[in-house]
C-alpha cells in the first residue's frame, strides 16, 4: 500500500535552483532510455570543477624584492602545509604606514605559496586611502562573484546575500583572497571567506583591531626596511648604470627617504637615470627639497619624507611629462588608459605614451596591463596637490570638462554597437580637441564597456560633484542602453540615481526624467517593482507636463511591462494600448510594432490567441523591413504561442523554429533559452514529449548560466509536465517541487499557483492524497489577486479537485 510521503529518488532529483541559491554545484545530465524518454539526474559535486572559472588575479610579482624573512615566515605561519587541513587562520592583516611595502610584501608572498591555493585567488585594490573613492564591499561583491561564474542575474541585491552566496562558493574550497589597501573593517568583514579552508590577506594602514578580536586574524606589522635591506634595495636598481656610488652615499640616500620601499624605489630610479651624475650632488638636491618641505610643514614623519622624494622626483621631469602626472590626477579613477589620458592633456596619443613611459620609469605611474595605467594612493594625492597649486581653476575645469566628455561621447559610441535600436541621442556637444572612440563591432564595444565601467561611474560622480550636471544626466541616459544587456544593476542604480538629483538640480525636467526612467528600468530587471512603478510614474508626470509625447509613450509602456510582470493584464492591455496609440501618431514605426507585440503577448496571456496573431503577422513585417532582428525574434516566439493555443502547430513550430534561428544567428543566449520553452510546449502539443524534455533540458541549463532563475524554473516545470506526459508521474514530482520552491523564493505568486497545482495533481496520480490537497490548500489563496481567464479555470480546477478530494 502506498503511504501518504513519496520517497526521494537520487537518480531523478534535480534541484536547480536550490544549488544556485546554496552556491553548490554539480552537472545536469541528460540521457535517453530504452522507452524513448529522456531524464535529468544530478551527478555529484566535484572537487576538480568549482567555478566557471578559476580566478588567477595576482598582479605581477614586485621585481628586486629584498629581505622582509621575517614578516614572509610570519605569513607563512597561516598555512599548514598540507591542503586537506583546514589553515592555521583564516585571515591575515599586514599593517604598518604608507609607503612601507605592505602590498609588495602580500604579493610576493602570494606568488611564492599560489601552489597552495588549487582553487585560484582574486585580488582587489579597496582604495580605502584614495582621494577618491572606496570601494564598497557591495562593489567588491558584485565583481568577485561575477568572477567566480555567477551570471549577473544571479547576484543578490543585497550585501548580506552577496556575502552570503560569496562564502557558500568558497566553503570546502581553497581560495587565497587578497584584501589591499583597506581603511576599516567594516570594508572588509563582508570579503572575508567563512571557512577555514581559505585565507583572506588584508593590507591596511590601520591596525584594523575588530578583526583581531572578532576573527582571531593573524597581525603581521611591516616596519621600515633595516639600512643594510635599503641599501640593497637601492643597489638592486641602480648596480647596473652606476659602479662607483659608495656605501656612505647609499645610506645617506636610504635615510633621506627614511628607508620606506616607496621612496627608495622612486630614488632609485632617478639615480639610475643620471648615470654621469655624482650621487652625493643627487643626495644634496633631495636635501636641499627636504629642507624646503620641513619649512612648509609642521610635522616631521615618514609620510613626509614620502613627499620629500615625490617632489624632488616630479620636479625633474620635463614640464610635458609633469604637467600630464598633475592632470591625471583629475581623473576620475585610479586606473585609465591611453585615450583618456590623451583628452585630459589635450594631446594625441602618440604623444601622451611618450609622456606616460616617462612618469612610469620615474615610478610615479604603474603600468599594470598594456595601455593600462595607475598611481598609488599617495602619488594620486600628490598629483591633486600639484594641479590645485599650479594650474588655475579654469585650466583644471577645462581638463575634466575635456576628459567627462571623452567618456561620455565613447559611452555613446559603444551603446550605439551594443543597444542600437535603443540609442539615447545626446544634445552635449563634444568637447573641441576631444576625440571619442568609435567602434566596429558589438565585441569591441562590450570589451571597452567592461574595461572602463568602473571609470565610467567615477565620470558620472565626478561630474555631479563637479557641477557638470548635464555630463551626469546624458552619462546615466547613455548607459541605461548598456546595462540593460549586463543587468550591472549596482552602477546601473547609482548612475541613474545620481543623474536624477542632476537633472533636478539644474532644472532639466527632461534629464530627469530620461534618469528616472534609467531607475526604473533598472529596478524593474532587478525585481524591485515597486521602486520600478514609482520611478515611471515620476518619469510619466514629467513627460506630460512637458507635452513629450514620445516620453510619455515609453513610461506608460514600461507601466504596463510591470502590470504584465504583476499579471494585472486588464492594466498592461490598456497600456500597450495607450502607448500604442501615441507611437501611432507620432510615427515612430518600430516602437508601434514593439507595442504591438507587447499587447499581443497580453491578448495570449487573456487567453485571446486569434486577436494575438493577427497584431504580431502586421508587427513582424515591420520588424523585418527595419531589420530589427530581436523585435522579429520575439514576435515570432509569440506567435508560436498563438498559433499552438489556435491548434495550428504546424504555424506554430514553423514559428518557433524561425525564431531559434535567430538566436542561434545572432549567438544571443538570452533569447535562445526563452524561445525553448515555447519550443519544448509546441513539441508536447505535438505528441513529442521526450523531444520536449530536450527542450526544457538546454533552456534550463542556460537560464541557470544567466542566472535568470524566475524563466529556470517554468523550464523545470515545463520537464515536468513533460515527464507527467510521459507516464512518469513519479518523476515529474521532482520537477514540480524544485519549480514550487523557486517562484516561492521570488515571491512570484501565480508561477508558485501553478506549480502547487501541479505538483497536487501529481501526488493525486500517485495516490497521496493528503499531501495533494494540502498543496492545492496552499495554491488557492495565491490565486485570490487575479482575475483573468487563465486564473479563474486554475482556481475552478483546484476548488473541483479539493471538493472531490
Amino acid at each position: 500500500m502506498p503511504t501518504d510521503e513519496p520517497a526521494d529518488r537520487d537518480d531523478t532529483v534535480w534541484h536547480g535552483n536550490r544549488m544556485a541559491a546554496s552556491g553548490t554545484t554539480g552537472d545536469v545530465v541528460q540521457a535517453r532510455d530504452v522507452h524513448g524518454g529522456v531524464h535529468f539526474h544530478r551527478s555529484e559535486p566535484r572537487t576538480d570543477v568549482t567555478f566557471a572559472v578559476t580566478p588567477s588575479q595576482l598582479p605581477g610579482d614586485v621585481r628586486g624584492f629584498v629581505n622582509r624573512h621575517t614578516e614572509l615566515a610570519d605569513l607563512t605561519s597561516a598555512l599548514t602545509g598540507d591542503p586537506e587541513e583546514p589553515l592555521a587562520a583564516a585571515v591575515t592583516v599586514i599593517t604598518g604606514t604608507a609607503g612601507v611595502g605592505k602590498t609588495s610584501l602580500a604579493l610576493h608572498w602570494a606568488h611564492g605559496v599560489r601552489h597552495q591555493f588549487p582553487d585560484g585567488q582574486l585580488y582587489v585594490n579597496l582604495r580605502g586611502y584614495d582621494p577618491g573613492m572606496p570601494a564598497t564591499p557591495e562593489q567588491v561583491l558584485d565583481r568577485f562573484l561575477r568572477d567566480l561564474g555567477v551570471p549577473a542575474t544571479a547576484i543578490p541585491a543585497h550585501l548580506d546575500d552577496r556575502a552570503s552566496l560569496y562564502r557558500s562558493l568558497l566553503a570546502d574550497r581553497r581560495m587565497l583572497v587578497i584584501l589591499d589597501n583597506a581603511a576599516t573593517a567594516g570594508q572588509v568583514r563582508p570579503l572575508l571567506p567563512g571557512t577555514a579552508s581559505s585565507l583572506a590577506v588584508v593590507t591596511s594602514r590601520s591596525r584594523l583591531s575588530g578583526l583581531i578580536a572578532r576573527h582571531g586574524a593573524l597581525r603581521v606589522g611591516v616596519e621600515i626596511l633595516q639600512e643594510d635591506d635599503a641599501v640593497a634595495l637601492l643597489g638592486n636598481v641602480t648596480t647596473r648604470y652606476r659602479v662607483h656610488d659608495q656605501r656612505h652615499e647609499l645610506v645617506e640616500l636610504a635615510r633621506l627617504c627614511a628607508r620606506l620601499p616607496l621612496a627608495l624605489r622612486i630614488a632609485a630610479e632617478r639615480a639610475a637615470s643620471r648615470p654621469m651624475m655624482r650621487l652625493d650632488e643627487l643626495i644634496a638636491d633631495l636635501r636641499d627639497e627636504s629642507g624646503l618641505w620641513d619649512a612648509l610643514t609642521a610635522e616631521d614623519d615618514d609620510s613626509d619624507a614620502v613627499r620629500t622624494v615625490f617632489a624632488w622626483s616630479y620636479r625633474a621631469l620635463p614640464e610635458p611629462a609633469a604637467r600630464l602626472f598633475r592632470l591625471l590626477g583629475l581623473h576620475p579613477g585610479n586606473d585609465f588608459g591611453l585615450p583618456a589620458a590623451a583628452a585630459l592633456a589635450d594631446t594625441d596619443t602618440k604623444r601622451v605614451r611618450q609622456q606616460l613611459d616617462v612618469l612610469v620609469g620615474a615610478h610615479l605611474l604603474e603600468q599594470p596591463a598594456p595601455g593600462r595605467y595607475q598611481f598609488h594612493d599617495l602619488l594620486r594625492a600628490y598629483a591633486l596637490d600639484q594641479i590645485r597649486l599650479l594650474e588655475p581653476p579654469d585650466a583644471q575645469a577645462e581638463a575634466l570638462h575635456r576628459v567627462l566628455g571623452w567618456y561620455l561621447h565613447t559611452a555613446d559610441a559603444a551603446q550605439s554597437r551594443i543597444a542600437p535600436f535603443d540609442r539615447y541621442r545626446l544634445t552635449e556637444p563634444v568637447p573641441t580637441d576631444v576625440r571619442p572612440l568609435t567602434f566596429d563591432s558589438y565585441e569591441s564595444a562590450l570589451r571597452w564597456y567592461q574595461t572602463e565601467a568602473t571609470n565610467l561611474v567615477g565620470a558620472t560622480r565626478a561630474a555631479a560633484e563637479a557641477d557638470l550636471h548635464t555630463f551626469a544626466w546624458q552619462l546615466a541616459a547613455v548607459l541605461r542602453a548598456i546595462y540593460i544587456h549586463q543587468n550591472a544593476f549596482d552602477d546601473w542604480l547609482a548612475t541613474s540615481r545620481i543623474g536624477v538629483d542632476s537633472a533636478a538640480r539644474t532644472g532639466n525636467r527632461a534629464g530627469q526624467a530620461e534618469a528616472l526612467e534609467s531607475a526604473g528600468k533598472a529596478c524593474f530587471q532587478s525585481r524591485r517593482l515597486d521602486e520600478a512603478e514609482t520611478s515611471h510614474r515620476a518619469a510619466l508626470a514629467i513627460r506630460r507636463s512637458l507635452g513629450d509625447r514620445f516620453g510619455e509613450a515609453k513610461s506608460i509602456n514600461a507601466l504596463g511591462l510591470i502590470g504584465l510582470r504583476r499579471r494585472r493584464l486588464a492594466d498592461a492591455r490598456a497600456s500597450f494600448g495607450q502607448s500604442r496609440a501615441i507611437f501611432h501618431d507620432l510615427g515612430e514605426r518600430r516602437w508601434e510594432a514593439l507595442m504591438q507585440s507587447n499587447l499581443a503577448e497580453t491578448l495570449c496571456e487573456l487567453q485571446q490567441p486569434q486577436a494575438a496573431a493577427e497584431i504580431l503577422n502586421a508587427a513582424l513585417a515591420v520588424f523585418r523591413e527595419l531589420g530589427d532582428r530581436f523585435g522579429e525574434g520575439n514576435a515570432l516566439f509569440l506567435l508560436s504561442w498563438a498559433q499552438r493555443r489556435l491548434g495550428d502547430l504546424t504555424r506554430a513550430r514553423a514559428a518557433i523554429d524561425q525564431a531559434l534561428t535567430i538566436a542561434d544567428d545572432d549567438e544571443n543566449q538570452v533569447w535562445q533559452a526563452h524561445w525553448l520553452v515555447e519550443l519544448g510546449k509546441a513539441q508536447r502539443a505535438a505528441g513529442q514529449p521526450a523531444d520536449a524534455l530536450i527542450s526544457y533540458q538546454r533552456a534550463a541549463s542556460i537560464q541557470r548560466q544567466l542566472g535568470d532563475r524566475s524563466r529556470e524554473a517554468f523550464a523545470i516545470e515545463g520537464a515536468g509536465q513533460a515527464y507527467e506526459q510521459l507516464g512518469r508521474v513519479a518523476e515529474a514530482t521532482d520537477f514540480y517541487r524544485a519549480a514550487a520552491d523557486t517562484h516561492r523564493e521570488l515571491n512570484d505568486r501565480w508561477g508558485l499557483a501553478q506549480s502547487l497545482h501541479h505538483l497536487a495533481s501529481a501526488l493525486d496520480q500517485q495516490d497521496y492524497p493528503a499531501q495533494a490537497r494540502s498543496y492545492w490548500e496552499q495554491a488557492l489563496p495565491l490565486l485570490a489577486d487575479f482575475d483573468d481567464p487563465e486564473a479563474n479555470t486554475l482556481r475552478q480546477r483546484i476548488t473541483e479537485a479539493l471538493t472531490n478530494g
